[in-house]
């Protein structure tokens, strides 16, 4: 007798994952494969974090935490608001997650109840969709558009059919890497806040910003949920340590769920992580990196054939239009791994409507491998 599979287990993949585990087979096999599909910046985690580990496998016992997190850790995290955004974050409304994935799961399950509605821009990032329909809470897709980065604004949330219990927005964007300005962030604050719909604000690309900097809403709207990660701008992605800012009144609904789902978040992480806040200068200095990365794939793709670019704001994405190449493009970049060994993500992980015709590039990779990348994409694309 077959026994049955859940449903939640039936959703969409994570195809980036997907595409990594298919070019890192190609690379396991000798072939020199240039990565831009995933999200992952190619350097360490600073070496103040790297020589806190070390000492921390000498010195502590590494046993189960807070299931807020260590108390060190949660103050680390209030006084980075003060420092870097000028905002008071009592630190006991902030809570060390496993992950940035680990936060969403922890917020959407407080937030939210089966048959729910929760609204979120497309394209956007595949997993806030996927873990709400895990959960039987209904994604509210709403389609935006290239004119404006992508971005949800308040114009687009009051068009949208029927009452909606939560938003999800995130600036820096994925996969775009737009930022919402403040003066919009607000009045999108306000409008949830007027119909009482839970705002969570995803905010992993903090630091990485180019032109301008994005605003935490933090300081906007105490209801509001942030999720933020020490994979991105730290440069901690296998740490697997995130965070939240929640409203107090949601503070022991979620510890309660992090002590039966998750016991705690990493504890050598945890005590680690304390040091990422101390790094700064050398944070700073993989940020340039990333801006001359995004100058090399946005003056050079083009020549490459890849010529309708949404250019950045933040984050560490190029997010592509392939329309006059392919109307397939898990086939294109299929092909494209296979034949150029190039690395990207089909834009129907983003968008499941019109993804088709767009790809992903990331480059948290080298300056060089930019380059290289393009010489290749060039060559095959000849």
């Amino acid at each position: 007798m077959t026994l049955k599979t859940a449903k939640r287990a039936r959703i969409d993949p994570f195809i980036v994952m997907d595409v990594m585990r298919q070019a890192n087979a190609m690379s396991a096999k000798g072939e020199d494969v240039v990565h831009l599909e995933v999200g992952q910046p190619s350097t360490p985690a600073p070496a103040k974090v790297l020589a806190a580990a070390k000492n921390a496998l000498d010195g502590h016992r590494l046993g189960y935490t807070d299931a807020l997190g260590i108390p060190e850790l949660r103050e680390a995290i209030s006084r980075h608001y003060r420092d870097f955004y000028g905002l008071d974050v009592p630190s006991e409304r902030v809570i060390v997650t496993t992950g940035s994935s680990g936060g969403f799961l922890l917020a959407f399950l407080a937030s939210f109840d089966p048959g729910d509605r929760v609204a979120l821009a497309s394209p956007g990032y595949p997993c806030y969709r996927n873990i709400l329909l895990a959960l039987d809470i209904e994604p509210v897709i709403v389609p935006m558009q290239a004119q404006t980065k992508f971005q949800p604004d308040v114009d687009s949330l009051a068009k949208i059919d029927g009452p909606i219990d939560g938003l999800i927005i995130a600036s820096p964007s994925n996969p775009v890497g737009a930022v919402i300005g403040e003066t919009e962030l607000r009045r999108i604050a306000e409008y949830c806040g007027r119909n009482g719909i839970r705002l969570i604000s995803d905010e992993i690309y903090h630091g990485i910003t180019y032109e301008k900097s994005a605003t935490s809403i933090a300081g906007i709207d105490e209801r509001a949920i942030v999720v933020n990660s020490f994979s991105k701008y730290f440069s901690m992605t296998g740490w697997r340590l995130g965070w939240l800012v929640a409203p107090s009144d949601l503070i022991r609904p979620i510890e309660r769920l992090a002590q039966n789902l998750f016991i705690s978040p990493p504890s050598l992480s945890q005590v680690a992580a304390i040091a990422a806040f101390q790094s700064h200068e050398e944070l700073q200095a993989n940020v340039r990196r990333y801006a001359a990365n995004r100058e090399v794939l946005l003056n050079d793709l083009p020549s490459a054939g890849f010529q309708d670019l949404i250019a950045t704001d933040g984050a560490f994405y190029v997010y592509a239009n392939v329309a006059k190449m392919t109307n397939d493009s898990v086939e294109f970049c299929a092909r494209m791994l296979r034949e150029a060994r190039v690395a990207a993500t089909p834009g129907l992980d983003f968008d499941v409507d019109r993804g088709r015709q767009w790809l992903r590039f990331s480059f948290a990779g080298s300056t060089e491998e930019m380059a290289e990348a393009v010489r290749r994409l060039a060559s095959w694309r000849k």
